[in-house]
């Protein structure tokens, strides 16, 4: 999928191979299959991914509700789901660099306001370290520096 110059809040374009992970690209071409019936039927082109019967959807706000109820997510906002992607993105291992493409942040600072780190992400931090140490066969090292300034191991 990509946003032409100017379809974008920060007006650069984007791409975002959505093929690439394969439930996104079903969605999209079972979407695009429902527009071309759409347009059979009514004999005109819809110029929307996501639209009710070929007309633009202005106010989503009631379906977005009563889905974000069905699927226990009551009180969501649309924004949450950019938060939500950064932090999968960091969790994935992808780049910043690339992930700063696909979400479409120009600078690393408002990037880092989205890629926020919960408790679980630095309990993970801590298993991937300790992780590290069972591989490399080493016994983490401790010193203890006693008050009289000799160290021991």
């Amino acid at each position: 999928m990509r946003l032409d110059p100017g379809a974008t809040k920060n007006g650069e374009a984007r791409t975002f191979p959505f093929s690439a992970y394969p439930p996104l690209g079903e969605l999209l071409k079972w979407q695009r299959e429902r527009t071309v019936s759409v347009e059979k039927k009514t004999k005109r082109i819809v110029g929307h991914v996501f639209h009710r019967n070929g007309r633009a959807i202005l106010d989503f706000r009631g379906a977005w509700q009563k889905a974000c109820e069905a699927a226990g997510g009551k009180g969501r906002l649309v924004h949450d789901f950019r938060q939500t992607a950064v932090r999968n993105l960091e969790r994935a291992g992808v780049s910043r660099s690339v992930a700063m493409k696909l979400t479409g942040h120009l600078t690393e600072s408002i990037y880092r306001r989205y890629a926020i780190v919960s408790p679980a992400d630095l309990k993970a931090g801590v298993e991937k370290l300790a992780k590290l140490h069972v591989e490399q066969s080493e016994p983490a090292k401790v010193v203890v520096v006693l008050a009289d300034r000799k160290a021991r191991t």
